[in-house]
């Protein structure tokens, strides 16, 4: 299963200059975690850190300046991090599957001379087959929307480490090595070359990240989405609002019958009395979500479920995806819960993540102590405020003093409400 090692943002809201996780010229850290849950104070940048993933996604569907826009946004100059002039940029450092040469994606957006985001710059490069040091090869070089694309799964590749590369000299360069080489000049500038790219077979690592990317899975969820009354009809996976729970139910019940009953067992366990959860279409062709309760003949419907069942079910629905989203982003998922339920919620995360045939890499923001006592220190990162007003980040294993109280039994959860995992 793909899973990102490394990742960097510059310029996006409060995260001037963040970065989690190994890159390729960083063998000394370590690589993010399977389960990665991201912990700080209000108004620290942890909602700017999960959208600049969601910003990300809704580039490659919609183009830069759709997701400038999007989800609230404002635009352009109000996700540029206050007082800086320069583009917002984004790098990911991810790994196709476990014996898979890592890749290097890196993504520059600015204003164009008419004041509309554009991509500035977008590259993708991997070391070759037989490399195991040095700098990595591009095998896709964008500047404004013209460039380079090298077809396959190799060939001679741009050395970055020669000299300065200007876009007009390499395409006169690799004019003639068309068996290779693609010159590539996109008609519009606002749209990602990976999307275009990514859709064509002579691009196989293109279209492998576009693929990756495509299937992240952000949630939304709200428990009045998931009250809602939509139209019969089986969906197989999950949306990020969390409004066709009712239809996901209905998919798992036909397609998926052991499986869906393995959900019920579990939710049963950490919410006692459920006995049943099934689908009922109204005389309108609208989709009833119904909870038979022990002790009760008749059912419940979701809409006087509480939040934090719904809450619970939604996400056990999506780690039992049969056909899992490859990287999962939850915001908050303690709102709405029990404090007792964390603690399971969290195993069930970690075993998702963890599980070798079937899973996804989950990434995690919270700001309940209650959550984090039943983390890792590897798992965690800390994001704090500057005296500049931008964002810092570090891993809580990195303080070997938080290390060394965990490995005595004291929980992390403890130790970050009693401000040990403070920088003061």
């Amino acid at each position: 299963m793909p899973k990102i090692e490394g990742f960097k943002v510059r310029n996006y809201r409060a995260l001037h200059n963040v970065q989690m996780g190994k890159f390729w010229n960083e063998n000394d850290k370590a690589a993010l975690s399977p389960m990665t849950v991201v912990i700080g104070k209000n108004g620290v940048g942890k909602s700017s850190l999960f959208d600049a993933f969601g910003f990300l996604a809704d580039c490659l569907k919609h183009g830069v300046e759709e997701a400038c826009d999007a989800r609230g946004r404002g635009g352009f100059e109000r996700i540029r991090s206050r007082g800086q002039t320069g583009p917002v940029e984004f790098e990911i450092y991810y790994r196709g599957d476990t014996n898979d040469r890592p890749i290097t994606y890196e993504l520059a957006i600015d204003l164009d001379s008419d004041g509309r985001p554009q991509v500035l710059r977008e590259r993708l490069r991997q070391r070759r087959q037989d490399q195991r040091r040095g700098w990595p090869f591009s095998f896709l070089w964008l500047d404004g929307g013209k460039g380079v694309a090298w077809k396959g799964q190799s060939g001679r590749q741009i050395d970055e480490n020669l000299s300065p590369i200007n876009v007009d000299a390499l395409i006169n360069s690799v004019e003639s090595e068309s068996s290779e080489t693609e010159v590539v000049q996109l008609d519009d500038s606002r749209r990602l070359g990976i999307a275009t790219l990514g859709s064509l077979k002579q691009h196989p690592r293109i279209a492998a990240f576009r693929r990756f990317i495509e299937g992240w899975y952000l949630s939304y969820f709200t428990p009045d989405a998931a009250r809602s009354l939509p139209l019969a009809g089986p969906q197989k996976q999950l949306n990020v609002h969390g409004d066709n729970l009712g239809n996901v139910v209905q998919y798992m019940e036909r397609e998926h019958k052991a499986r869906f009953q393995t959900i019920l067992n579990r939710i049963a366990e950490k919410i006692p009395g459920i006995q049943k959860i099934d689908t009922l279409p109204s005389p309108d062709k609208r989709l009833l979500l119904r909870f038979n309760n022990q002790g009760f003949v008749d059912p419940f419907f979701a809409q006087e479920m509480s939040d934090g069942t719904l809450k619970v079910f939604a996400y056990m629905l999506l780690l039992e995806d049969p056909n899992p989203p490859p990287f999962i982003c939850i915001e908050e998922p303690e709102n709405g819960l029990y404090h007792k339920l964390l603690e399971s919620l969290v195993a069930e995360f970690r075993a998702h993540a963890t599980n070798k045939k079937q899973s996804s890499q989950v990434f995690v923001t919270t700001h309940q102590p209650y959550l984090v006592d039943a983390l890792k220190p590897e798992e965690v990162w800390i994001l704090e405020k500057g005296t500049d007003g931008f964002s810092t980040i570090r891993r809580a294993s990195d303080h070997p003093v938080v290390s060394a109280m965990v490995k005595q039994g004291l929980p992390l959860g403890g130790l970050w409400y009693s401000d040990y995992l403070d920088t003061k």
